[in-house]
């Protein structure tokens, strides 16, 4: 029998822990690393990884696979860019607790939040839960690809609880407010990571209402936060994790900083350069840092780069959405819509034509100018694309270059490609049009790389190529300022995401833990153009994105994927509470 499962040869082994690389092999058995250096014995199976890099499985605690974890092993596109473990059920949505006459309510809160098609999750959810755990119990029948963790979502809590009082501004009594926290407990005590909820008046179900959580009072969130408190202490781990417009008459730092102490429990937050935060980012780390020096665990989630909205023709927004002549074909199928928007008849009609407003929400009017009008912040998406484009990519220069329109360099950029063609904006973090603010933080311990929304904004944006983002970009190709390095970015998107959600088991490579690893040609590594599938549930679309460079990733030991193509292993399950290491096991 041979003495191991399966051996990495000879790479650049980055271990998560930002230590310096070093050149060695990995043995892994029965789906834990065995031994890291030089290893002697025979496996059966051996990777050679001579030249490559070979890392830690990443660890992705900001996504919203909650319906499709459901129903899909492979868990695309999370696991193209190699993710091997997700934390899902943020910003307060998600599927449990679900009472039978409040699914369509879930869904469609689901859908206005997240952008992910409510057809999909109603044809894919078989809703074989009531309660929290019953839900986890549901999780854990499928196995994937990755494993997954799931807090529990305030949206779903107060609509089991409130039921029909479930209304924008709503206010629970002390009664309503005992029962939230007895679920959230038994939540977080089942196996729940944490909980999530959403204050951010950008977050509307379909039906253009405020999610739950928007209006909730400091108190019923720190009386939640107190329950997980109890539930940590009786063996649990507990993260509360927020979305906020973080206005400051709205104090949320101090709420924050005072649940973390009292609770014993670590509060993590979307930390944004945004128009819907009055506080700039610089203001919101420096206030999240003096509730820190005054005891509290707040920790600021960051994005890798802008993020907004990737616009083209088919199946997002578009730059002529409001304009009379859109109207008339948006509701054709594609073949039919191509054909009017390639015709230089239709074109020259729409492009005469003013935008109406008539029907656009009021509140993100700003956005919809942006979106309609804001061509020096709209980017040509070249074959090579930077996503830290400087001025002379926008549409407004290029077509300035080109001698045309702006909205007629926009509409034939779109019509690229056989109407293919995709211009980006990036409407968060991108303020100074450049990333140079990002990178203290990507060296600061009180924040994390997160917020990719794996599975969610089907229609509009692919973050969850984030990790792939932060290699190609941060690490090996940035142009425009000061890059990372390789030891940092692993840390950054292994160790430091696991820790902060109690998964102490994944994250480094060393005798004892998960054998969840990458072996990446760094040469390689290249994010993919995306595309538009309609491989949901229901024929439901999203945007997807691939990336070269990923040789293998391997999930408990089974090679998961090689050379971006999945293999059909499902090694991953359901992570219940906090994990720990096999050290002591691995040193015998």
């Amino acid at each position: 029998m041979p003495a191991f499962d399966l051996i990495i040869r000879g790479g650049t082994i980055v271990d998560g822990t930002g230590a310096e690389r070093f050149t060695g092999d990995v043995a892994i058995k029965d789906g834990l690393i065995a031994q890291v250096g030089e290893v002697r014995g025979d496996a059966a199976e051996e990777i050679d990884a001579l030249g490559k890099v070979v890392a830690p499985g990443f660890v992705d605690i900001h996504t919203h696979y909650d319906g499709q974890a459901t129903w899909d092993q492979e868990m695309a596109p999370s696991s193209w860019h190699g993710v091997t473990t997700v934390v899902m059920g943020n910003c307060g949505v998600g599927f449990a607790p679900a009472k039978p006459d409040r699914h369509e309510w879930l869904i469609s809160l689901m859908e206005g939040v997240e952008d992910i098609p409510g057809t999909a999750l109603a044809e894919g959810i078989t809703w074989e839960w009531e309660t929290f755990p019953e839900y986890l119990d549901a999780l854990e029948k499928l196995p994937r690809s990755v494993d997954i963790g799931t807090h529990v979502p305030h949206g779903a809590v107060r609509a089991y609880v409130l039921e029909e009082r479930e209304q924008p501004g709503a206010v629970p009594t002390d009664d309503d407010i005992a029962k939230m926290c007895d679920i959230v407990e038994e939540g977080v005590r089942a196996g729940a990571l944490g909980f999530s909820t959403s204050r951010t008046v950008l977050h509307k179900s379909v039906d253009g209402e405020l999610v739950p959580g928007t209006t909730a009072t400091p108190e019923e969130l720190v009386a939640i936060g107190k329950a997980m408190g109890r539930a940590k202490d009786a063996g649990g781990h507990a993260v509360f994790e927020m979305a906020s417009d973080l206005q400051r008459d709205w104090n949320e730092f101090g709420w924050m900083g005072k649940l973390s102490r009292e609770a014993g429990i670590p509060v993590t937050f979307a930390a944004l350069e945004s128009i819907a935060k009055e506080m700039p980012l610089k203001e919101q780390i420096e206030t999240m840092r003096a509730e820190n020096d005054n005891g509290a665990n707040i920790v600021a989630q960051i994005a890798l780069r802008g993020n907004g909205i990737i616009m083209a023709w088919q199946g997002t927004v578009n730059p002529f959405a409001f304009r009379p002549s859109w109207e008339t074909i948006k509701e054709l199928p594609w073949a039919e819509q191509k054909a009017k928007l390639l015709d230089p008849a239709f074109k020259k009609r729409l492009l005469s034509e003013a935008n109406d407003y008539t029907e656009a929400p009021m509140d993100i009017i700003g956005v919809v100018m942006v979106i309609t009008q804001g061509w020096a912040l709209q980017y040509e998406m070249d074959p090579d694309f930077d996503y830290e484009p400087d001025e002379t990519a926008s549409v407004n220069a290029r077509a300035q270059a080109a001698g045309v329109d702006p909205q007629e360099y926009a509409y034939d950029m779109l019509c690229a490609d056989d109407g293919t063609g995709f211009i980006y904006l990036p409407i968060l973090n991108y303020a100074e049009g450049n990333l140079d603010f990002l990178h203290p933080l990507q060296h600061a311990d009180d924040t994390v790389n997160s917020l990719s929304d794996g599975g969610a904004h089907c229609g509009t944006i692919c973050d969850a190529a984030s990790p792939t983002f932060m290699l190609e970009h941060w690490v090996k190709s940035r142009k425009r300022g000061e890059r990372i390095s390789l030891e940092n970015a692993i840390k950054r998107q292994c160790r430091d995401t696991a820790v902060l959600y109690g998964l102490e088991d994944r994250g480094i490579i060393a005798p004892g833990y998960l054998a969840d690893i990458n072996v990446i040609d760094m040469d390689a590594i290249k994010l993919g153009r995306p595309w538009l599938a309609f491989d949901l549930p229901a024929g439901g679309k999203r945007l997807l994105q691939k990336a070269d460079g990923y040789v293998c990733t391997i999930k408990n030991g089974a090679v998961t994927f090689r050379d971006g193509t999945w293999t059909g292993e499902t090694p991953g399950g359901l992570i219940r509470g906090p994990q720990r290491a096999e050290l002591a096991e691995a040193a015998e």
